[in-house]
């Protein structure tokens, strides 16, 4: 008789336990596929209905993450009217503006108490349009893009006391169309910090210039802009009961913030905003990156862009860790001479080292605009895009929008709101938008909202092998047939737990798997 006979039951055991667990592998996957084909099916159906269906399907559908939202043009008009009157600030009637250099009820002639705002259905639905691009019509000498910029001017002068209910305010809009993440750009006070730069003196060697004003003392407006932002997440969390019986499904929602600098201004005055974006994003985790803000087409913002974008590659070598996404490319024929339609984008990525874009709405206009495309491919460089936002402030929209033309070349590309209270939008609005507009199917969605979290700045590995293009349908070896789960185990276990960015990744897909299950 042969040795070793007795281990055959053993084998047969073990190779039937393998079968058995693929066979369960196949039919959960075969389970998983069928749910996507029956969500596919009932997305096509939506577009061939129009927008009330579209609206209804994509408002439940996981979106993931708005990357590209400034704050204070995500607040809707009514808030800023509530704010006004709890401030006592006085309403500008000729202006339709706050005037905060009065508080009621001391207004001058001619002002009104913010407060009595709701007693005059005109007046207050003429402050609505005021404040945002609500009723706007184009004519001659008042364009969209003058409209837009002005509104900001409009409602500034409130309380910043207010920034964690506005906080609160797009979390719980977010909350309510199934988001998860926002990046929320928010500029300091940076005022002293200009003031010290001016009188230390501009000095072009950047390197330099950081060690004056470390030495002058500018690190200490840090301290005061770190509790801005930890105050306006501790009101957030406070107006949301996160924690108790009562939290609500805003606290959800995870929220970060991007430092915001204002880049249409003198040299010393955005060089120290620059500086103490790098330095706050570099030990605050609730600070994520930087963006340069305003009109790209502003004096000081297109006269000085290549020194901006070389101020921000001296200071990147110093805050190495720190991420960049940059307004570029929110220009189009007409706005700017040509020659600065050729450049803004590739110097974003090529020597601000820009991470993503914001807008890239001229690509097309760029020198050798195809070898950039196949770069930002190549380099995994996301483009934020905001069609309505370009639609209303640059007049670009449908087959004019660079929107398929980043697809084709496989630059990543996420949808985002932009302002969405100036826009009187929200991102499901965005999602409907592109739907209408483009030939894409559910798998594209799903890769919209995959993209914006596989492109948030949160640390950590990510869940998605980084193919160019990117498709992100391959999960990493550690975690394949597990996405969709509940919770991860083994290997992808550790992977998750160790990276903020995988937990969201992993929270996305639980969610798509809940959202399929329903068709």
């Amino acid at each position: 008789m042969r040795q070793g006979n007795g281990l055959a039951p053993v084998r047969w055991l073990i190779l039937l336990s393998v079968v058995c667990g693929v066979l369960a592998v196949s039919a959960a996957r075969a389970q998983e596929s069928a749910a996507e084909v029956r969500t596919a099916r009932a997305f096509a159906e939506a577009r061939q209905e129009g927008q009330p269906e579209l609206e209804m399907f994509l408002r439940k559908m996981p979106k993931g993450a708005d990357l590209h939202m400034h704050l204070s043009g995500a607040v809707y008009a009514e808030t800023f009217l509530k704010d006004a009157a709890e401030d006592h600030l006085c309403v500008n009637v000729a202006g339709l503006r706050f005037d905060p250099k009065y508080h009621a009820p001391d207004c001058p002639k001619g002002d009104v108490a913010a407060s009595t705002l709701p007693e005059d259905e005109h007046l207050y639905s003429e402050m609505v349009d005021s404040f945002s691009m609500r009723t706007f019509v184009p004519v001659t000498g008042d364009s969209g893009h003058d409209w837009f910029f002005d509104t900001f001017g409009r409602f500034s002068g409130l309380s910043t006391s207010h920034r964690g209910e506005w906080v609160n305010d797009v979390a719980t809009r977010a909350a309510g169309q199934n988001e998860q993440y926002l990046e929320l750009m928010v500029t300091p006070n940076f005022a002293e910090a200009a003031k010290l730069a001016e009188k230390v003196g501009f000095d072009p060697n950047f390197a330099q210039y950081r060690q004056k004003l470390l030495a002058a003392g500018i690190r200490k407006e840090e301290p005061a802009i770190r509790k801005m932002f930890s105050t306006m997440l501790e009101q957030k969390r406070e107006l949301e009961h996160c924690g108790t019986p009562k939290a609500t499904a805003a606290c959800g929602v995870k929220v970060r913030f991007l430092y915001q600098v204002l880049r249409d201004m003198p040299p010393p005055d955005v060089f120290a905003q620059i500086l103490l974006g790098f330095e706050v994003s570099s030990t605050d985790p609730d600070v994520v990156g930087i963006n340069l803000v305003q009109p790209e087409d502003g004096y000081y913002s297109l006269k000085d862009y290549t020194m901006h974008m070389e101020m921000i590659h001296v200071l990147h070598e110093f805050y190495p860790k720190v991420n960049i996404t940059l307004h570029a490319g929110e220009l189009t024929m007409g706005m700017v001479p040509p020659k600065d339609l050729r450049f803004h984008i590739r110097q974003a990525v090529e020597i601000a080292g820009a991470e993503r874009i914001g807008h890239g709405v001229d690509i097309a206009y760029e020198n050798h605009p195809i070898e950039l495309l196949h770069e930002m491919a190549r380099k995994h460089i996301m483009v934020e895009i905001n069609l309505t936002s370009n639609a209303d402030i640059l007049g670009v929209k449908g087959k004019d929008h660079p929107f398929m033309l980043y697809r084709k070349y496989g630059v990543p590309v996420a949808l985002s709101t932009d302002d969405e209270g100036v826009e009187r939008i929200d991102l499901t609005h965005e999602y409907v938008r592109a739907a209408e507009t483009y030939p894409l199917t559910y798998e594209d969605m799903k890769l919209l909202a995959r993209t914006s979290i596989a492109h948030a700045f949160l640390p950590g590995k990510s869940l998605w092998v980084r193919y160019t293009p990117e498709r992100l349908t391959t999960p990493v070896p550690a975690c394949r047939g597990q996405l969709g789960n509940a919770k991860p185990t083994g290997a992808c276990a550790q992977l998750v737990d160790h990276s903020q960015k995988a937990q969201e990744e992993w929270e996305l897909e639980r969610r798509f798997q809940l959202f399929e299950a329903s068709f």
